[in-house]
C-alpha cells in the first residue's frame, strides 16, 4: 500500500476514515515534518492535507517521493502550486460538494446584515421589546443590486439564489459567462458602482490578494454591504475597517478574515458587522462529503487512474 501522511486538524469522523482507508501518520502542522524520521518521510507518496498553513518547496523537500497533495477544501491557496509542478507533485482539491453550503451562509449573513437580525435578537432577549417597544424599522432584503465578485462555482450559487429574492444581479469574471440576462462588468470598481451588496467569491491566493481594493471599496455607496465568503487576503481589510469605521459603506458580513483566527480587534466595536468562524461549508453532510472526495482521489492515485479533482 503506498505509505501516507495526513496534515491538519481533522475530525475524529475523518480521522477513522483515513485510518479505515490508508492508516496514515498523523501530524498537526507541516513544522511536524521535520520530526518524522527520514526513512519514514521517504516512503511518504501521498499527503491528505486539510488546513491554511503554508505547505511549500521546503516541506517538499522533506518528502522526496511525494506523488500528490490531496487537499482537504475547495482553496488551495496555502499550497505552493509551482513548487509542487517543479517537482511532478499532483495537487488535487474538493470542489463542488461544498457550493451549496457556503452560498447558503453568504446569502443568510447578507440577510443577517440587512435586516439587522442579531441585533434584534438581542432587543427581544434583553426585555427591551417589553419595555422599549418594537426595534427599529431596517431595510428590504428582495428587489437590491447584487454584485458578484468571481462567477465560478460558488458565485453562480449565490447569484441563483439571490436571482430567488428578485434581486438585479451584477458580476465581475475575467471574461462575459452566459447567463440569464446578468450584467456583466469588466472591472471590479465598475461593479462596486453598480450594486447595492458586493459578494466576493474569489479564489484565494497570490493572484487575488486584496482585489477588492481600496479603490473598488470607495466606489461602493454609503448603503452597500460587502459579503466575504472566498479568503480574508481577497479585500483590503485596512481599506475596509476605515470604510466601515467611517460609515462610507454599510455594513460587512464576514466568515473569513485576515490571520484567522487572529481576528483584527476592531471588527468587535462595529455594530454593522456579521462575524462568522470560517464556518462556510461547515455542515456534517458536507464535510462528510469533501473527506470522502479526499479519499478518492488517494484511491485513483494508488490505482494509477487519473485524479477526480486535479488542480494541476
Amino acid at each position: 500500500m503506498t505509505q501516507t501522511l495526513a496534515i491538519g486538524a481533522y475530525s475524529e469522523s475523518d480521522i477513522a476514515g483515513l485510518k479505515a482507508a490508508f492508516d496514515p501518520i498523523f501530524l498537526d502542522t507541516p513544522a511536524d515534518l521535520a520530526g518524522v524520521d527520514a526513512s519514514k518521510r521517504a516512503s511518504i507518496q501521498a499527503l491528505a492535507f486539510k488546513g491554511h498553513t503554508a505547505f511549500g518547496g521546503a516541506e517538499m523537500d522533506l518528502l522526496p517521493d511525494l506523488k500528490l497533495i490531496a487537499n482537504y477544501g475547495v482553496g488551495y491557496d496555502a499550497i505552493d502550486i509551482p513548487a509542487a509542478n517543479a517537482r511532478g507533485i499532483k495537487v488535487s482539491n474538493t470542489p463542488d460538494v461544498l457550493n451549496d453550503d457556503v452560498a447558503d451562509i453568504a446569502v443568510g449573513m447578507l440577510l443577517m446584515q440587512v435586516r439587522e437580525m442579531t441585533q434584534a435578537a438581542d432587543w427581544a432577549r434583553s426585555g427591551q421589546w417589553k419595555t422599549g417597544g418594537e426595534y427599529r424599522l431596517n431595510r428590504k432584503f428582495s428587489g437590491g443590486r447584487a454584485g458578484i465578485v468571481g462567477l465560478g462555482r460558488i458565485g453562480r450559487e449565490i447569484a441563483n439564489r439571490l436571482a430567488a429574492f428578485k434581486m438585479d444581479i451584477h458580476y465581475y469574471a475575467r471574461s462575459e459567462k452566459e447567463t440569464p440576462n446578468w450584467t456583466y462588468h469588466a472591472d471590479p470598481v465598475s461593479l462596486a458602482g453598480a450594486v447595492d451588496y458586493l459578494i466576493v467569491a474569489l479564489v484565494g491566493g497570490p493572484d487575488t490578494a486584496k482585489f477588492v481594493s481600496r479603490e473598488v471599496i470607495a466606489a461602493l455607496g454609503p448603503r452597500a454591504i460587502i459579503v466575504n465568503i472566498s479568503r480574508g487576503s481577497t479585500i483590503d481589510e485596512d481599506a475596509m475597517l476605515e470604510a466601515l469605521e467611517d460609515g462610507k459603506i454599510g455594513g460587512a458580513a464576514l466568515d473569513v478574515f485576515l490571520n484567522e483566527p487572529n481576528i483584527n480587534p476592531r471588527f468587535y466595536d462595529l455594530p454593522n458587522v456579521v462575524i462568522q468562524p470560517h464556518q462556510g461549508s461547515g455542515t456534517v453532510e458536507t464535510r462528510e462529503a469533501m473527506a470522502a472526495l479526499q479519499r478518492d482521489n488517494i484511491h485513483a492515485l494508488m490505482k494509477g487512474t487519473a485524479l477526480i479533482t486535479p488542480v494541476n
